[in-house]
Protein backbone atom coordinates (compact mmCIF):
# COMPACT_ATOMS: atom_id res chain seq x y z
CA UNK A 1 0.00 0.00 0.00
CA UNK A 2 1.39 3.41 -0.94
CA UNK A 3 1.84 5.71 2.04
CA UNK A 4 -0.27 8.80 1.57
CA UNK A 5 -0.18 12.16 3.32
CA UNK A 6 -3.47 11.65 5.09
CA UNK A 7 -4.31 12.22 8.73
CA UNK A 8 -4.11 9.10 10.89
CA UNK A 9 -7.39 7.18 10.85
CA UNK A 10 -8.73 8.45 7.53
CA UNK A 11 -8.90 6.41 4.37
CA UNK A 12 -9.93 7.27 0.80
CA UNK A 13 -13.66 6.98 0.12
CA UNK A 14 -13.22 4.38 -2.64
CA UNK A 15 -11.16 2.15 -0.30
CA UNK A 16 -13.73 2.43 2.48
CA UNK A 17 -16.59 1.72 0.05
CA UNK A 18 -14.95 -1.43 -1.31
CA UNK A 19 -13.95 -2.63 2.15
CA UNK A 20 -17.55 -2.44 3.36
CA UNK A 21 -18.83 -3.86 0.05
CA UNK A 22 -16.65 -6.98 0.31
CA UNK A 23 -17.46 -7.26 4.01
CA UNK A 24 -21.20 -7.19 3.32
CA UNK A 25 -20.82 -9.68 0.46
CA UNK A 26 -18.87 -12.02 2.77
CA UNK A 27 -21.50 -11.80 5.52
CA UNK A 28 -24.45 -12.29 3.14
CA UNK A 29 -22.69 -15.20 1.41
CA UNK A 30 -21.95 -16.83 4.78
CA UNK A 31 -25.60 -16.47 5.80
CA UNK A 32 -26.72 -17.97 2.50
CA UNK A 33 -24.18 -20.77 3.01
CA UNK A 34 -25.71 -21.86 6.31
CA UNK A 35 -29.33 -21.47 5.17
CA UNK A 36 -29.17 -23.50 1.92
CA UNK A 37 -30.71 -26.98 1.92
CA UNK A 38 -28.72 -28.12 -1.11
CA UNK A 39 -25.13 -28.98 -0.15
CA UNK A 40 -23.83 -28.02 -3.60
CA UNK A 41 -25.44 -24.58 -3.43
CA UNK A 42 -24.09 -24.14 0.10
CA UNK A 43 -20.57 -25.05 -1.07
CA UNK A 44 -20.76 -22.48 -3.87
CA UNK A 45 -21.86 -19.78 -1.42
CA UNK A 46 -18.88 -20.76 0.73
CA UNK A 47 -16.59 -20.25 -2.27
CA UNK A 48 -18.08 -16.76 -2.70
CA UNK A 49 -17.38 -16.06 0.98
CA UNK A 50 -13.77 -17.19 0.56
CA UNK A 51 -13.25 -14.90 -2.44
CA UNK A 52 -14.70 -11.95 -0.52
CA UNK A 53 -12.38 -12.67 2.41
CA UNK A 54 -9.43 -12.85 0.01
CA UNK A 55 -10.38 -9.42 -1.37
CA UNK A 56 -10.50 -8.06 2.19
CA UNK A 57 -7.05 -9.49 2.93
CA UNK A 58 -5.64 -7.86 -0.20
CA UNK A 59 -7.17 -4.54 0.81
CA UNK A 60 -5.51 -4.89 4.23
CA UNK A 61 -2.09 -5.28 2.54
CA UNK A 62 -1.93 -9.00 3.26
CA UNK A 63 -1.58 -10.14 -0.35
CA UNK A 64 0.09 -13.42 0.58
CA UNK A 65 -2.78 -14.42 2.88
CA UNK A 66 -5.28 -13.35 0.19
CA UNK A 67 -3.62 -15.56 -2.41
CA UNK A 68 -3.39 -18.47 0.04
CA UNK A 69 -7.09 -17.94 0.86
CA UNK A 70 -7.97 -18.42 -2.81
CA UNK A 71 -5.53 -21.28 -3.51
CA UNK A 72 -6.03 -23.33 -0.37
CA UNK A 73 -9.56 -22.65 0.80
CA UNK A 74 -11.50 -21.57 -2.30
CA UNK A 75 -9.47 -23.99 -4.41
CA UNK A 76 -8.25 -27.16 -2.77
CA UNK A 77 -10.55 -27.45 0.25
CA UNK A 78 -13.67 -26.68 -1.78
CA UNK A 79 -12.70 -29.29 -4.37
CA UNK A 80 -12.51 -31.81 -1.52
CA UNK A 81 -15.91 -30.65 -0.19
CA UNK A 82 -17.54 -31.00 -3.61
CA UNK A 83 -15.87 -34.39 -4.11
CA UNK A 84 -17.31 -35.66 -0.82
CA UNK A 85 -20.75 -34.19 -1.62
CA UNK A 86 -20.79 -35.92 -5.00
CA UNK A 87 -19.33 -39.14 -3.58
CA UNK A 88 -22.03 -39.39 -0.92
CA UNK A 89 -24.80 -38.25 -3.31
CA UNK A 90 -25.89 -35.54 -0.90
CA UNK A 91 -27.24 -33.40 -3.72
CA UNK A 92 -30.15 -35.73 -4.50
CA UNK A 93 -33.46 -35.18 -2.83
CA UNK A 94 -34.38 -32.57 -0.29
CA UNK A 95 -33.54 -33.40 3.29
CA UNK A 96 -36.22 -32.34 5.75
CA UNK A 97 -35.29 -29.53 8.11
CA UNK A 98 -34.83 -31.17 11.52
CA UNK A 99 -34.32 -27.87 13.32
CA UNK A 100 -37.36 -26.63 15.16
CA UNK A 101 -38.37 -23.04 15.86
CA UNK A 102 -36.79 -23.16 19.33
CA UNK A 103 -33.35 -23.99 17.94
CA UNK A 104 -33.64 -21.23 15.35
CA UNK A 105 -34.52 -18.71 18.08
CA UNK A 106 -31.58 -19.86 20.20
CA UNK A 107 -29.24 -19.58 17.21
CA UNK A 108 -30.57 -16.09 16.48
CA UNK A 109 -30.05 -15.04 20.11
CA UNK A 110 -26.47 -16.37 20.07
CA UNK A 111 -25.84 -14.48 16.82
CA UNK A 112 -27.18 -11.23 18.29
CA UNK A 113 -25.05 -11.75 21.43
CA UNK A 114 -21.92 -12.29 19.30
CA UNK A 115 -22.66 -9.17 17.26
CA UNK A 116 -23.13 -7.17 20.47
CA UNK A 117 -19.78 -8.42 21.78
CA UNK A 118 -18.03 -7.55 18.53
CA UNK A 119 -19.62 -4.09 18.56
CA UNK A 120 -18.54 -3.55 22.18
CA UNK A 121 -14.97 -4.68 21.45
CA UNK A 122 -14.62 -2.45 18.40
CA UNK A 123 -15.78 0.57 20.41
CA UNK A 124 -13.44 0.00 23.35
CA UNK A 125 -9.98 1.53 23.60
CA UNK A 126 -6.98 -0.77 23.39
CA UNK A 127 -4.55 -0.40 26.32
CA UNK A 128 -1.31 1.36 25.39
CA UNK A 129 0.84 -1.62 26.43
CA UNK A 130 -1.00 -3.83 23.86
CA UNK A 131 -0.58 -1.49 20.86
CA UNK A 132 2.32 -1.55 18.42
CA UNK A 133 4.25 1.62 17.72
CA UNK A 134 3.40 3.50 14.52
CA UNK A 135 5.18 2.00 11.50
CA UNK A 136 6.29 -1.15 13.35
CA UNK A 137 4.70 -3.53 10.85
CA UNK A 138 6.22 -1.68 7.88
CA UNK A 139 9.67 -1.87 9.50
CA UNK A 140 9.28 -5.60 10.11
CA UNK A 141 8.26 -6.21 6.48
CA UNK A 142 11.21 -4.16 5.22
CA UNK A 143 13.63 -6.03 7.48
CA UNK A 144 12.45 -9.64 7.05
CA UNK A 145 10.06 -9.59 4.09
CA UNK A 146 6.32 -10.21 3.99
CA UNK A 147 6.37 -14.00 4.16
CA UNK A 148 8.84 -14.61 7.01
CA UNK A 149 6.50 -13.41 9.80
CA UNK A 150 3.92 -15.96 8.59
CA UNK A 151 6.14 -18.85 7.52
CA UNK A 152 8.48 -18.66 10.53
CA UNK A 153 5.91 -19.44 13.22
CA UNK A 154 3.97 -21.78 10.89
CA UNK A 155 6.96 -24.06 10.34
CA UNK A 156 8.53 -23.65 13.79
CA UNK A 157 6.08 -23.23 16.69
CA UNK A 158 2.92 -24.44 14.90
CA UNK A 159 4.36 -27.21 12.73
CA UNK A 160 2.68 -29.96 14.75
CA UNK A 161 -0.76 -28.32 14.52
CA UNK A 162 -0.21 -27.74 10.79
CA UNK A 163 0.62 -31.40 10.18
CA UNK A 164 -2.17 -32.67 12.43
CA UNK A 165 -4.63 -30.59 10.39
CA UNK A 166 -3.41 -32.20 7.16
CA UNK A 167 -3.74 -35.69 8.69
CA UNK A 168 -7.25 -34.79 9.89
CA UNK A 169 -8.24 -33.73 6.36
CA UNK A 170 -6.79 -36.97 4.98
CA UNK A 171 -8.76 -39.00 7.56
CA UNK A 172 -11.95 -37.14 6.59
CA UNK A 173 -11.42 -38.00 2.92
CA UNK A 174 -10.76 -41.66 3.71
CA UNK A 175 -13.86 -41.74 5.93
CA UNK A 176 -15.97 -40.24 3.16
CA UNK A 177 -14.70 -42.84 0.69
CA UNK A 178 -15.45 -45.68 3.12
CA UNK A 179 -18.96 -44.36 3.80
CA UNK A 180 -19.61 -43.89 0.11
CA UNK A 181 -18.37 -47.38 -0.70
CA UNK A 182 -20.58 -48.95 2.00
CA UNK A 183 -23.59 -47.06 0.69
CA UNK A 184 -22.81 -48.21 -2.86
CA UNK A 185 -22.50 -51.86 -1.79
CA UNK A 186 -25.83 -51.69 0.06
CA UNK A 187 -27.59 -50.29 -3.04
CA UNK A 188 -26.15 -52.99 -5.33
CA UNK A 189 -27.25 -55.90 -3.13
Amino acid sequence: MVVQDMPHGTLPLLYTFHFYLFGIIAIVSALLFVTRKSPVAAALWLVNTMFSLAALYVMLDAQFIGVIQVLVYAGAIMVVFLFVIMLLNLGQGVVGDARGLGWKLIAGAVGVALLAQIFALTRSRTPVNLTLPAGYTAQQVERTGAITPIAGPLFNEYLLAFEVTSVLLLAAIVGAVVLGKQRGEGDAG
